[in-house]
């Protein structure tokens, strides 16, 4: 079987046997891939706390028939570590993991933006400077928007008019009066300020956002986010008990051009 060398981060594990786990892990190169770790259960384990999600790694796989096999480790930087003592931060990185997996369906094929994208928000809740729940909603704007499906957010998105008045997911993003959908959210200005300075990483007006802005911001977000998932980010509970407020219900899709990657 041949060899090759990647590095990447851990997104999730499972059991596998007795002493097995199938470690799911997106790569810069290859993309998602999901290798068997041989007997990391093991309290004697080479490389089992190498292997945990959160984690950035440089390793060495066998390619295999449907699982590859991990057969080296090294860390690069284990953000986990960092994150386990704060909670809004370990559930925003939780959730930043899971919606990686969710936009990533297949497998071994390139994600290098999504890769950039998921360790540049990690490092940026490892750093604390601006606050958890704004850095994960512009990690899914971003995310959303490499994946081709930003929300237009500066002029109607089934018309081009500027002058918007609401959101909708279905439409894919801001609508002006003429082609607003029923059911549309009508957002404050100043939370669509919002999303557009977290899709720009603009953020010392992010930061001097309001908290009802952003709480607003972060329930249409969310329903932007898992309406084109088609279906929720488990992880999200953990994170809407922590600010006490669960999304905003919005319906509201049509692929937007911006795609930055994630920068602070």
């Amino acid at each position: 079987m041949s060899l090759y060398r990647d590095e990447g981060v851990v997104l999730r594990t499972q059991k596998l046997g007795e002493a097995d786990r199938i470690i799911t892990i997106l790569t810069k190169r290859t993309g998602k891939v999901r290798g068997v770790a041989k007997g990391v259960r093991k309290t004697t384990s080479r490389f089992g706390a190498r292997l945990e999600p959160f984690t950035h790694v440089d390793l060495q796989l066998h390619v295999g028939r449907s699982l590859d096999m991990i057969t080296q480790v090294e860390t690069i930087r284990p953000y986990g570590e960092a994150l386990v003592s704060d909670y809004p931060r370990y559930t925003a990185g939780t959730a930043m993991l899971e919606t990686a997996d969710r936009l990533t369906m297949g497998e071994k094929e390139p994600a290098l933006r999504q890769f950039l994208l998921l360790v540049g928000g990690l490092r940026t809740l490892v750093e604390g400077e601006h606050e958890a729940r704004l850095v994960l909603d512009a990690y899914f704007l971003r995310s959303l928007a490499v994946a081709g499906y930003a929300p237009a957010l500066s002029e109607c998105a089934r018309c081009g008019a500027e002058a918007v008045r609401a959101f909708a997911i279905v439409a894919g993003g801001v609508v002006c009066g003429g082609c607003r959908p029923s059911g549309a959210a009508v957002p404050a200005a100043e939370t669509i300020a919002l999303m557009i300075a977290l899709l720009r990483g603009d953020w010392p007006m992010a930061d001097a956002s309001e908290p009802r802005h952003r709480t607003e911001c972060s329930g249409l977000v969310a329903a932007y986010l898992q309406w084109h998932l088609e279906h929720g980010i488990r992880s999200l509970r953990h994170v809407e008990r922590d600010t006490g407020q669960p999304p905003t219900p919005v319906f509201g899709a049509e692929p937007a051009q911006n795609s930055h990657i994630f920068r602070a």
